[in-house]
């Protein structure tokens, strides 16, 4: 097809695009060579996607091009570049046809190909998968949008169409994407300042996750639309006579709905009925100048009795999405509040377009320009990527991103002048985290509006912030009873597991010797691809990811798959000694004499004691999946059975040491055995994280056979738990899940012998 011959038949173009293509007279020859305006550009990036989704559907039936199409026309409503434009005609052919990214870039680009590939990744995030690939899929949407912000651009727009055209998809997908976009895209588009496309999300996913309640919000919206369209009218009118007698130009004196999940979500916040919302509708004052702004503000509460609390000051205070406005609630002609809204029309058009405001108004004047995310506008993704290096957990991850995508309701200043948007009765340890890391951790008092105040005084709006550190100031556990923001909650309890670094690193290097064996194992930590499993875990040494390992942070699992695929790669390992990675070993027993030919006796879970009195150690209390080695004892009792590497074994002579090893499986005829396992716990104290605890063994079908809690003055108590345990293997997962717990400092394995004296 010759875009500038004729116009396809199979779908109806939009009269923006049909300009583009009747105005491009001359031949395209798509052969790289260099483009002569946007519009060509604009042309041959439809003809190309025409071409390549030629005989594609969507789901609807339509021609597949239709979606491209209006994913490009939502981008041109917002002001894009014609590379944006560009991206929305072809953001989806990497995904769907055998075009890469160097022939994009040869056709249309650099900058049209690293948006298209950079939306192109995006679109293969799933946010309804596991939590580990959740979080794995935000951080590499935020390093995405880091580095081009007009990328999540884009992909917004994107979503916005598929939104729109849900109804042909199976119910389950479209909950399962109206939730996505409700607890991701909305909030992400409140974050760039996009509020025409966060209203439109927010309103369709609300149409597909609560059908009833929407119909009843339609509804009653619709009942009152007369008389609050008349009541609107009559204040405009007031008004537009006021201003006009000052000699206040106004743009525009209007009415404006608010969108049905904005009410919705109001009346469930503020536990209100309909008929108590009194800002239903708004009326919106649009002027030229920040003065004419509080010219206005003074005629509205001239004209109109103003209720008091109800004024706020969006120009001098802007939100952090950079949305400006006054706003400020009167009572109206006939009794009823109304809220006003004044503003500029460039404020205006900031408030609707967000971010994509600014390449209509910025002082360049050069639409092709990129926002950096320097921007202070992006403070909040920075915090974003800063945290990533921080929180390894993905569920504490996830709901620090979720938490911080969402609005903030307090906006304090730093003692510079810098405005720092907060959750709800935030302190200053929530204002002291949400600076940096460093400046919450070394926090030892605060000053509030130049008064020394204490770290648990909830700010208000306004707010001047001052932290003070000190170079030996840690963070209190106390802290944990009054941050409310997600992030500053998590840095105190990570401080905390942290904080024993050379205790997690034991544990850390225990763990792999069960797993590894003790032999050669320094070497492995000090080696060239054990520097690459830690980089590849995203720890910057071995030592880190060792102490991670200890505290919970990154499973054992993980962490053995990683080295044996590093020193595979490294250099080509033979069986035997491969063993080493594969089995663990003692120094004091011979493995290969520990066979795995043993003789298996009927119901005994030993092999290698067959026909002997044998019994196992309660010093160690071994379970099934460790190694073990047999002891005679010198008494009566025959056979004690130990784990490999029990202190209790160190100065037994050799000839008293017996190979044996488990039996593979339970015989059919016989009940899996369970085997006791003493656990103790130093957690954060709280009340309900006994529950929490035995939830999570609850989930692993574990028995807890006692229970018992010791709380000490520094709000941390010790809690000693008899399980029964099927074999290492369920012991280790059932460690690991207790140890993402952000309230668990400490997890150990302890023997019957110290249980009974620390009683």
């Amino acid at each position: 097809m010759n875009v500038a011959a004729d116009l396809p038949t199979d779908i109806t173009l939009p009269e923006w695009l049909q300009g583009c293509i009747i105005e491009q007279r001359s031949p395209l020859t798509c052969d790289g060579s260099p483009l002569a305006s946007e519009t060509t550009l604009l042309c041959q990036a439809f003809e190309f996607a025409y071409c390549l989704h030629q005989g594609q559907k969507r789901a609807s039936g339509e021609p597949y091009i239709a979606h491209p199409v209006a994913v490009a026309g939502l981008l041109r409503d917002l002001g894009g570049s014609g590379a944006m434009i560009a991206a929305g005609f072809l953001h989806d052919i990497i995904e769907d046809t055998d075009v890469t990214g160097e022939e994009i870039e040869s056709r249309f680009g650099v900058e049209v190909r690293l948006l298209v590939e950079g939306v192109t990744k995006l679109s293969k995030f799933n946010f309804s998968s596991k939590t580990e690939r959740q979080a794995e899929n935000f951080r590499r949407m935020f390093l995405a949008m880091a580095q081009d912000i007009r990328v999540i651009v884009v992909k917004l727009a994107d979503r916005l169409h598929n939104m729109r055209t849900l109804e042909h998809l199976p119910d389950d997908k479209r909950r399962r994407i109206a939730l996505e976009t409700r607890e991701i895209f909305a909030p992400l588009a409140n974050r760039l300042g996009i509020g025409r496309f966060k209203w439109e999300l927010e309103d369709i996913a609300f149409k597909y996750l609560e059908p009833e309640a929407y119909r009843e919000m339609q509804e009653l919206v619709a009942d009152k639309r007369i008389d609050r369209e008349t009541r609107l009218t009559q204040v405009a009118d007031t008004l537009r006579d006021r201003l006009q007698q000052l000699g206040i130009h106004c743009s525009e004196i209007s009415g404006r709905p608010k969108h049905l999940y904005g009410i919705y979500h109001k009346m469930q916040r503020q536990q209100k009925q309909f008929q108590e919302i009194y800002d239903i509708a708004a009326i919106r004052v649009i002027v030229q100048t920040n003065d004419e702004c509080y010219r206005a503000l003074a005629v509205v509460h001239d004209a109109f009795r103003p209720i008091p609390g109800r004024f706020k000051d969006y120009i001098g205070l802007p939100k952090p999405n950079r949305y400006q406005s006054l706003h400020t609630v009167v009572i109206g002609t006939t009794g009823r509040p109304i809220e006003v809204q004044i503003r500029t029309l460039e404020m205006h058009h900031i408030a609707e377009y967000g971010i994509a405001a600014h390449w209509k108004y910025k002082e360049s004047g050069n639409s092709n320009a990129k926002l950096s995310t320097d921007d202070e506008k992006f403070t909040w993704l920075r915090q974003l990527l800063e945290w990533q290096s921080d929180l390894k957990d993905a569920q504490e991850y996830l709901e620090s991103v979720k938490d911080n995508l969402f609005a903030d309701d307090v906006y304090v200043f730093t003692p510079g002048g810098d405005v720092v948007g907060l959750n709800q009765g935030a302190t200053p340890v929530d204002f002291a985290y949400r600076i940096h890391t460093e400046v919450g951790n070394r926090c030892a008092g605060a000053r509030v509006n130049e008064r020394m105040v204490t770290l648990d005084t909830r700010l208000k709006n306004g707010d001047i912030v001052e932290i003070i550190t000190q170079k030996n100031a840690h963070p209190s556990l106390d802290w944990l009873n009054f941050a409310v923001t997600t992030g500053a909650r998590n840095r105190i309890r990570q401080w905390y597991k942290r904080s024993n670094r050379d205790e997690n690193m034991l544990r850390g290097r225990e763990m792999l010797e069960k797993e590894l064996g003790k032999s050669g194992l320094d070497a492995l930590l000090k080696s060239d691809p054990m520097q690459t499993v830690a980089e590849r875990c995203n720890y910057a040494s071995p030592d880190d990811l060792i102490a991670a390992l200890g505290y919970g942070e990154i499973t054992l699992n993980l962490v053995v798959n990683r080295i044996r695929e590093a020193v595979k790669a490294k250099q080509p390992i033979a069986p035997a000694t491969h063993e080493t990675l594969l089995l663990p070993l003692h120094p004091s027993v011979n493995h290969s004499s520990v066979s795995h030919s043993s003789v298996r006796t009927k119901g005994s879970p030993i092999a290698g004691v067959e026909g002997l009195l044998h019994n196992l150690a309660g010093c160690c209390n071994p379970v099934p999946g460790e190694a073990i080695i047999g002891v005679v004892t010198l008494g009566s009792r025959g056979i004690s059975i130990h784990r490999q590497g029990c202190h209790n074994t160190d100065s037994i002579p050799g000839d008293r040491l017996i190979p044996v090893s488990w039996n593979d499986a339970d015989s059919r005829d016989r009940r899996p055995q369970t085997y006791p396992v003493q656990v103790q716990i130093e957690v954060i104290d709280r009340v309900g994280v006994l529950k929490d605890i035995l939830s999570r063994l609850s989930d692993y079908n574990i028995n807890v056979r006692s229970a018992q809690v010791k709380t000490f003055p520094a709000q941390t108590a010790t809690i000693s738990l008899g399980i029964d345990i099927l074999d290492h293997a369920q012991l280790e997962r059932t460690f690991t899940q207790i140890r993402k717990m952000s309230d668990v400092i400490k997890l150990r394995r302890v023997s019957q012998a110290e249980q009974e004296n620390e009683e």
